[in-house]
């Protein structure tokens, strides 16, 4: 690892904070019921796991494409973090 590429915590921190930002992007935070993501970065992996609930009687996007819409914004937030 060189001095230039992010630590392991920024990593982590980047995924979660762009996931969380697409997520409340989408759904006022009172709307939602629960919302966990995970992040995990070891050896080079990232993974991300997003979990959303929102009641069904809540306007908006369906809850699983958001889900997945932020799983994948956080990885795109980390390799950009990785091209800087």
């Amino acid at each position: 690892m060189t001095q230039d590429e992010p630590t392991d915590e920024e990593v982590v921190q980047t995924a979660s904070d762009a996931a969380e930002g697409l997520i409340f992007s989408r759904y006022k935070q009172s709307n939602v019921r629960d919302c966990d993501v995970t992040v995990n970065f070891e050896d080079g992996i990232l993974e991300v796991d997003v979990y959303l609930n929102v009641p069904d009687d809540v306007a908006g996007p369906d809850p699983e494409q958001v889900a997945d819409d932020a799983a994948l914004t956080a990885q795109q937030a980390v390799d950009e973090l990785f091209e800087e």
